[in-house]
């Protein structure tokens, strides 16, 4: 008997059967997720930022308003994929964000084996349980698909298609301007990678292929207003590098947001993962694009520029290498045999990532709003223009970002638009986003000659976290109020977006 060929045999069969653990393993977590995903969606029915509505509502009206799919704001590439699922309404918007991110666990499984990493099938939770990203998992926010963008990308530039990579990097910045800075690390990546025979300055040739997205992006707006500065002269007024509009803060800002970006209980290994992977120049890669994002929105919050408000889920960009950057860290605490139960600590982050999304106020508005529109509709009026504080009053009345006047934070010039509003015309509006953001209360609009038609507060809980403190988790106080401009003339209100 050839004792050689039998012990390769059960290797072999030791490796089948270790891939296909992971594997199972990896389905089951992609099948948590998407049931959680799922509650998520059910229970909080609005985002935890403003942004989130109106990236909806820009999708959902692009196709009778094309002008929408080129905005600075918008982002072209996240309107375009979001405007066919933004069709069938807000909540098949927020599932169709739930399943590009189980596509993008899958893709970080997927890279995580390309890396040859123990454990691979822990790339998963670890990605999901970035309290970062379990926030927006479910929201209609660029990060999302950036991040699946950049994994995909990411692959095909370490398995050597390195111009299909470049390619698909290129259509970053038409979903976030943080494309913009990795495209500029990719052609460090490309020019300095040593698998590449040719030399350097062969490889420059391939360096436009990284303006392919933003080349396009100008080329339509040319061909559809014939402005060659068109995304220039669309720039958001408050992406200034003076206005600070965001506000600003230290320049260790995002150290101490690290909590959040990686998950509390994941901190060390993501630090000693980091340390490892640079000092051994392990997928320099991925902890390069960490790096990049993490220094840039440091650098951009401590200055107050183009409006950056140190958000921890800014970092969700580059989410897919944060989970493979603490997956490395884990597996070096696990091989000195000081490494915890993995349940535990994946339950507890869990807990964690519930309670950090469950003790956001904002979240809760939905559930007045909705209450609010419920009264409309038994108290319907004909309407011809609606005018709101949040988005989420205009996604729950069907109506068009472009149907309201122009607000800004400009309370005089406020007022005189909406003066001139027409006959029955509905203000919605509430108590901390409508004065926060346009300075203007309940008063303002009784003061303009509009009717009060009702006048709501409310104390809004979390579902499962409850303290009675001002703080994050603490009860919501808020009111919401529906004004009306008594008719004059029949107008019909069309909600096209017009």
């Amino acid at each position: 008997m050839d004792f050689g060929l039998q012990r390769d045999s059960v290797t072999i069969q030791n490796l089948k059967s270790k891939i296909q653990n992971r594997l199972c393993l990896c389905v089951f977590a992609l099948l948590f997720f998407a049931l959680l995903g799922v509650v998520l969606v059910v229970l909080y029915r609005d985002g935890d930022q403003q942004d989130a509505g109106y990236h909806y509502l820009f999708a959902r009206w692009s196709w009778s308003e094309p002008g929408y799919l080129l905005g600075v704001w918008a982002r072209p590439l996240f309107t375009l994929v979001y405007s066919f699922p933004a069709q069938l309404g807000y909540p098949a918007a927020k599932l169709f964000t739930l399943t590009l991110c189980l596509f993008t666990a899958w893709q970080t499984f997927r890279l995580a084996n390309q890396l040859g990493l123990e454990r691979a099938q822990l790339a998963v939770p670890l990605l999901f349980l970035q309290p970062a990203f379990f926030l927006v998992f479910t929201q209609t926010l660029t990060e999302p698909l950036f991040a699946l963008l950049f994994v995909i990308a990411h692959r095909l530039h370490l398995t050597g298609r390195t111009a299909a990579g470049m390619l698909l990097a290129s259509l970053l910045v038409l979903v976030r301007p943080e494309g913009f800075f990795l495209a500029a690390l990719w052609c460090a990546w490309v020019l300095l990678d040593r698998r590449d025979r040719d030399s350097p300055w062969r490889r420059v040739r391939w360096i436009p292929l990284l303006a392919a997205g933003a080349f396009i992006w100008w080329l339509a707006a040319l061909l559809a207003t014939g402005d060659p500065l068109w995304i220039a002269h669309n720039w958001p007024p408050d992406w200034q590098t003076a206005n600070q509009v965001s506000g600003h803060g230290p320049i260790w800002w995002y150290f101490l947001l690290l909590p959040l970006i990686v998950g509390p209980l994941m901190v060390p290994q993501f630090i000693i993962g980091l340390n490892f992977l640079a000092r051994s120049r392990q997928f320099l890669t991925g902890v390069s694009a960490f790096v990049t994002l993490f220094a840039l929105h440091s650098v951009l919050y401590a200055r107050g520029w183009f409006a950056a408000a140190g958000y921890p889920r800014y970092l969700v960009c580059v989410s897919p290498a944060i989970a493979i950057i603490t997956l490395a860290g884990w597996n070096r605490i696990a091989a000195l045999k000081r490494s915890g139960p993995v349940s535990v600590l994946l339950i507890l982050s869990l807990a964690v990532c519930v309670l950090y999304v469950d003790g956001y106020k904002f979240t809760r508005d939905a559930r007045a709003v909705d209450d609010t529109v419920a009264w409309f509709r038994g108290h319907q009026r004909p309407v011809s223009r609606l005018i709101y504080s949040q988005a989420y009053m205009c996604i729950r009345l069907d109506c068009g970002p472009g149907d309201k006047p122009f607000l800004s934070s400009d309370r005089k010039i406020n007022l005189e638009r909406i003066q001139e509003s027409p006959a029955q015309t509905l203000i919605f509006w509430d108590a901390e986003v409508g004065p926060k953001w346009y300075g203007l209360r309940a008063a303002d609009f009784e003061s303009l000659g509009f009717t009060t038609l009702r006048s709501q507060p409310y104390r809004l809980e979390g579902w499962f976290f409850r303290p009675d403190w001002r703080y994050h988790g603490g009860p919501r106080r808020q009111e919401t109020w529906l004004f009306y401009r008594e008719r004059t003339t029949p107008v019909r209100f069309t909600g096209t977006g017009k």
